[in-house]
């Protein structure tokens, strides 16, 4: 399982907070606030932006640990991503995040999960 597909599809991987927090990197994590800030209408600081990825053990984001309803969801149903659900092409919470990001969708299909 590539545990850097987040529980929604998302790619941890390319993620700017995982970036910015395996480099360290201030500046990253600045810019990476600023856009997030703006998009969500939310008072997001650099200070907030480290992650390593919502399925890690790692340090997570604010949202990803504590707030994402997608990541309650699957935990709360022993899932280990919302490839594992019957509900994902009819799911309310995905619908948004499929619209925004289409390979979300596509990074829950098996063969992008096995490793």
């Amino acid at each position: 399982m590539k545990n850097l597909i987040a529980c929604c599809g998302l790619d941890c991987e390319i993620c700017d907070a995982r970036r910015a927090t395996i480099n360290n990197d201030d500046a990253l994590r600045e810019k990476t606030a600023k856009q997030w800030a703006k998009a969500n209408g939310a008072p997001i600081k650099p200070e907030h932006v480290n992650c390593m990825g919502c399925r890690t053990d790692d340090v997570k984001y604010l949202f990803c640990s504590d707030l994402c309803q997608v990541r309650k969801c699957v935990s709360e149903k022993s899932y280990v991503t919302c490839a594992d659900c019957p509900e994902i092409d009819t799911c309310s919470k995905l619908g948004q995040i499929f619209k925004n990001a289409p390979e979300a969708r596509c990074n829950l299909k098996p063969e992008q999960l096995a490793i």
